[in-house]
């Protein structure tokens, strides 16, 4: 979480009521905003971590105490089956991990297509982003160590190497991702920016570079 005061109550709130028996952690990267005081009454467990999703991500995993993990943004709210949905998909012991489908806060028919080519993309590649809330086996992840220490694509290279393992679970019931970069610098642009960035990094270049030339948009 990095400055989501907009976001993190609903996102919390939803995480309650899809997994109401789920350890919650929060880990922030030292929001200037009033992010924290909301999220802290929301969730078991919140910390400063280093900021980085990544970095983030490791450190709330090395607290939790649960067999399975699953990773939320703070932009996203996931659906009310959501414990139900991956506890049925983990009943298959190939399994691995998995995510679910996606889809946007705001309707419009250009972010319908676009979150209806991001689910069949990924059910067909086998492949997934951290906007779909990606779970894992506890066991999976550490093998693997963890999200690799990088500054962008980390969702990319862990789903790469948790392929290695195991099955990629592909859940067809969404969750709702803020669709505020997409308005921001709009919708064909931000399509093209994301298959560079990801088409680069698959090529090699550095997530640190890329970092700098393709900052988030909050």
């Amino acid at each position: 979480m990095l400055n989501e005061e907009g976001a993190i109550a609903a996102t919390l709130d939803a995480i309650r009521t899809g997994a109401p028996n789920a350890e919650v952690i929060v880990v922030d990267g030292e929001s200037s905003d009033r992010s924290v005081d909301l999220a802290r009454p929301r969730c078991d467990r919140l910390i400063v971590g280093p900021r980085g999703r990544a970095r983030q991500m490791n450190a709330g995993a090395a607290l939790a105490s649960g067999d399975v993990l699953a990773f939320v943004h703070a932009d996203t709210i996931v659906p009310s089956t959501f414990a139900a949905d991956i506890e049925l998909a983990l009943d298959d012991s190939r399994i691995a991990g998995g995510r679910f489908d996606v889809t946007f806060d705001v309707r419009t028919p250009a972010l319908d297509v676009v979150a209806t080519m991001i689910s069949t993309r990924s059910r067909l590649m086998r492949s997934a982003t951290g906007d779909q809330a990606l779970f894992v086996r506890r066991e999976v992840f550490d093998r693997l160590g963890g999200y690799a220490d990088i500054d962008l694509c980390e969702d990319v290279d862990f789903i790469r190497r948790m392929r290695r393992v195991g099955r990629l679970g592909c859940l067809r019931t969404p969750v709702i991702t803020s669709s505020r970069r997409w308005r921001s610098h709009g919708v064909a642009r931000t399509v093209v920016r994301m298959w560079i960035v990801k088409s680069l990094f698959l090529a090699g270049v550095s997530p640190q570079w890329l970092k700098r030339h393709y900052a988030d948009t909050r």
